[in-house]
C-alpha cells in the first residue's frame, strides 16, 4: 500500500500526496498530473482554514560513483569511521574509531580511553578473520549534499613499537588529544582493495 503522505514524482515534477488528520482534499494523483505539471490544489485543516498549494518544478538529482582518489578524500575529511569486523563465525561487530589515512593504508589504533580490556573485540575478530571493512558517510537535510565511502580492506595487527610509530604519528597529527596522550596499541593496519563511494552530482 502506498503511503499516503509519501512524496511521488511525475513528469520530472515532485508532488506530495498530502493527507492525514490535519489536512484533507487533495487532488488525486490522476489529476494533479494530468496536464504533465503539479497543479494549485486546495487542502483544509480540521479548523476549517483552507491553503492554496503550489509545488514547483525541482531540479532532477543524479548521483555518481565516486573515483578512488575521491573516496579517499572524502573518508579522509570525516573525524571518524565506522571499522565492521567478524569474527570466525561470522558474525558482525561494528565500532566507531579515530584513524588516519595514508594512500592505501587505514590505520587505527588501541588508546588510552577507559575499557575493560585491551584485547578488544575487535582485535580478537582480526585474529580470526582478518578481513574488514569501514564506512563513512556524510548526511545534512539537503540531499544534494549526501555522500557515502566504503573501503574493503584486509588488516594486519601490529605491536612492534617501530611498526607502530608511523600509524601513530599519523594520528597524532590529526587529532590534538593523541599529541597530549599517544595511543599505546596495538595499531590496526588495514590495506585498502577496494574503495567505493557515492555522491550527488552537483
Amino acid at each position: 500500500m502506498t503511503n499516503p503522505s509519501q512524496v511521488v514524482s511525475f513528469s520530472g515534477f515532485q508532488c506530495a500526496g498530502l493527507r492525514g488528520p490535519d489536512v484533507v482534499g487533495a487532488l488525486p494523483r490522476s489529476e494533479a498530473g494530468r496536464s504533465g505539471e503539479c497543479q494549485e490544489f486546495e487542502t483544509a485543516s480540521l479548523h476549517g482554514r483552507h491553503t492554496a498549494l503550489t509545488l514547483r518544478p525541482h531540479a532532477r538529482l543524479e548521483g555518481m560513483r565516486l573515483t578512488e582518489d575521491a573516496a579517499r578524500a572524502r573518508l579522509a575529511s570525516v573525524p571518524v569511521m565506522r571499522l565492521a569486523t567478524a569474527d570466525a563465525t561470522g558474525r558482525p561487530h561494528l565500532v566507531v574509531a579515530a584513524f588516519a589515512v595514508e594512500h592505501d593504508r587505514i590505520y587505527t589504533a588501541v588508546d588510552a580511553k577507559p575499557k575493560s580490556t585491551r584485547d578488544l573485540k575487535r582485535l580478537r575478530n582480526l585474529r580470526a578473520n582478518p578481513r574488514a571493512a569501514v564506512l563513512a558517510d556524510h548526511y545534512e537535510d539537503d540531499w544534494t549534499r549526501l555522500w557515502w565511502v566504503r573501503a574493503d580492506a584486509t588488516a594486519e595487527i601490529l605491536t612492534e613499537p617501530d611498526a607502530m610509530a608511523r600509524p601513530i604519528a599519523l594520528l597524532r597529527e590529526r587529532y590534538p588529544q593523541y599529541r597530549e596522550n599517544p595511543p599505546e596499541g596495538p595499531v590496526i593496519a588495514l590495506t585498502v582493495e577496494r574503495w567505493t563511494g557515492w555522491a550527488y552530482e552537483r
